[in-house]
């Protein structure tokens, strides 16, 4: 309980095997290609990732050097070549049978489809490269990226990096307030917006949001707006300034001659937003991200030609860089991108979309996940079984740990035990997936993110960096560099050693995860590092206590914090959303001894919460994520004074407030 380990208390002893008709046929097929991948990775690095950049990138100028590790942490992959991710994700599919594949299934909130190939693709991405260049965008430029999901937020990517310019993508739920931060801090001399969005029926203004950041100051650099008409909605016009998307792009040329980049030239910065203080800007760079985007596209869900993809996630996030925008058209696959909520016009809109598109693969959050799962017992008429989901032979889990009861339900009624599950862990800053069960490979445990990938070096260690003992929780690290690492903190290299590099663990990469190894050399994530519960000298991690609340037969949700206690030092408090309505009045106490009397049964009376709230739902962003760092100033019976304009459901944080 000393030294940064932290107790285990969840214990899961399913199993359940690769299925044989995936291993046979997978990318990567049977544990000994994985092994024999890990060693050769191991034993020779540089002629690991030497020989997959070569194979798998189109360079316009090769490179001699794999890694430049002079300057560590600030790593260089690849540092003499030169390359350009439009090309990798585009031009190179152009003269192939793939030219003429669909790229791209769009559907919008209303349910009006578009499909785009390919070779449309290539041509609509060169007219807005050629419209951002009419406007005097170069190589070096930043440009902020504030449009709702779409095929122009996916066009608009793909021309920044056909001219060298880095983008910067603020996703379309985030308040002018933080727009302004980003324009100021990544030094933005455009904004590429939107008059507005559709979500779940309704119309929602961003181009205000745009001109309320701009007005708040420091934005100088920004010369031009260039607006995307969604919504047809009335917005206020700067003359000079303001310019629409369909008048830059009229008369422009369907060619444009890609720009080469270094493989080191940042191709993006990602706010990631903490607990506190100022948003990190987390710095990619071209040829690294790229591969590591490709290669785990290929591994973790084993593309083939004839897949439908769906990674249901918002341009804005990692997931949505990685797993749309690059990794996804660099491999060629056909893809569904889907503008709306999962809950819109019902909650059957998912598996609805699965069944009609003949999704193979489908990439969605536990958040979603468990949503739907209350949805599917409120209302029995959108529960999965009702809809034909044979075309899926993969299912996956992305942006935190998924509970073991949530995996099962996702496996049977989604999966109808015959997908692989891929419950992948990784981070804005690995660039894409480290840990994970794959297809043709591993043996799945519920609620494990399993082993790393080949190339990946993964351990767990107390706050002295020593590696710890099987079943011991601990600070999840990474021993060894990758191509898809993140390169900087934009703007602040002090910042990037701290955070991510501290010196007191050895200069390994520190993921601010707190994860145990069990014996079969799994791992399994137990949340963040900030997020474990210190309860009479008992660390415990918040995903153990909140699987066991979800266990529980009435459960469909829950999060737990932590509230500052005399006695205790710490005292447990869940917040738990039912497969029902609200409790209320004795109700409710007596739900509560009954969850109580539960986690002492599951854990031990030690994680027994304090308190718990009910509610009809969780403190969520938009793209899904339960907001932690509100829950623990709830639970401390502080008024909120932090944004929450990127809420879903603001009025919730009421709801919450009373405990049983």
């Amino acid at each position: 309980m000393s030294n940064g380990v932290i107790q285990s208390v969840l214990t899961e002893k399913r199993v359940f095997p690769p299925f044989p008709g995936l291993v046979e046929n997978a990318n990567l097929s049977g544990m000994q290609a994985y092994e024999a991948l890990c060693e050769q990775a191991r034993r020779d690095p540089d002629a690991f990732w030497g020989q997959q950049a070569r194979e798998l990138l189109v360079w316009s100028k090769p490179f001699t050097q794999v890694l430049d590790a002079s300057q560590a942490p600030t790593y260089r992959w690849f540092p003499d070549g030169e390359l350009n991710l439009s090309v990798n994700c585009l031009d190179k599919h152009l003269g192939t049978p793939t030219a003429d594949k669909t790229a791209i299934v769009f559907e919008a909130d209303d349910g009006q489809v578009t499909r785009v190939s390919y070779r449309e693709l290539h041509a609509r991405v060169c007219v807005f490269a050629n419209g951002l260049a009419s406007l005097g965008c170069k190589k070096g430029d930043r440009v902020i990226i504030y449009l709702p999901m779409s095929i122009e937020a996916i066009v608009a990517m793909q021309a920044c990096v056909r001219l060298g310019v880095t983008h910067s993508v603020v996703f379309g739920g985030f308040s002018s307030k933080s727009l302004n931060e980003r324009i100021v801090d990544v030094g933005a001399s455009l904004v590429i917006t939107a008059d507005g969005q559709c979500r779940g029926g309704r119309k929602l203004p961003l181009k205000p949001a745009v001109d309320d950041a701009l007005a708040m100051g420091g934005c100088d650099a920004v010369r031009k707006v260039v607006v995307y008409q969604r919504t047809g909605g009335e917005v206020a016009w700067n003359e000079g300034r303001d310019v629409w998307l369909h008048d830059l792009l009229a008369g422009q040329s369907d060619q444009c001659e890609p720009v080469p980049v270094e493989a080191e030239h940042p191709s993006f910065i990602l706010y990631t937003s903490g607990s506190t203080g100022k948003p990190k800007g987390v710095q990619h760079a071209s040829a690294g991200f790229l591969l590591w985007a490709l290669m785990t596209t290929r591994w973790t869900f084993d593309i083939k030609p004839d897949d439908v993809f769906w990674c249901t996630a918002d341009v804005g996030w990692i997931t949505g860089h990685s797993y749309i925008v690059y990794g996804p058209l660099a491999a060629g696959a056909t893809q569904v991108v889907f503008e709306g909520v999962p809950t819109y016009p019902n909650a059957g809109r998912f598996w609805e979309m699965i069944q009609r598109h003949h999704v193979s693969v489908f990439y969605t959050a536990p958040t979603a996940i468990r949503s739907l799962i209350k949805a599917a017992e409120s209302t029995p008429d959108v529960h999965p079984r009702h809809y034909t989901l044979d075309s899926l032979r993969i299912i996956g889990s992305v942006g935190e740990p998924i509970n073991p009861e949530a995996w099962m339900w996702y496996y049977t009624q989604v999966g109808r035990e015959r997908c692989a599950v891929v419950d992948t862990w990784w981070q804005t800053e690995t660039g894409g997936h480290m840990l994970t069960p794959l297809p043709g490979v591993t043996p799945m445990k519920p609620g494990s993110c399993a082993m790393p990938l080949p190339g990946i070096e993964a351990a767990v260690v107390d706050e002295h960096g020593k590696e710890l003992e099987a079943g011991h929780g601990g600070l999840l690290v990474i021993k060894r560099p990758w191509p898809g690492m993140i390169r900087n903190v934009w703007g602040d290299p002090e910042r990037f050693r701290k955070s991510y590099f501290p010196e007191e663990l050895g200069g390994v990469y520190l993921a601010g995860d707190s994860a145990q190894k069990d014996a079969d050399g799994y791992f399994w994530i137990m949340g963040r590092v900030d997020d474990v519960l210190n309860v009479s000298g008992h660390r415990l991690g918040t995903m153990e206590v909140e699987s066991a609340l979800v266990a529980h037969p009435l459960v469909a949700e829950a999060a737990v914090v932590g509230r500052p206690d005399d006695t205790t030092g710490e005292a447990v408090v869940a917040f738990v959303v039912l497969k029902r309505d609200v409790p209320e009045g004795a109700e409710a106490v007596e739900l509560g001894k009954q969850l109580r009397d539960w986690i002492a049964k599951e854990i031990g009376p030690i994680a027994k919460p304090r308190d718990i709230r009910f509610g009809e739902n969780l403190p969520k962003t938009r793209s899904g994520k339960i907001m932690r760092r509100l829950l623990r100033t709830v639970a401390k019976g502080e008024s909120v004074t932090q944004d929450v304009s990127t809420l879903e459901n603001p009025a919730i944080l009421d709801q919450l407030s009373k405990s049983v």
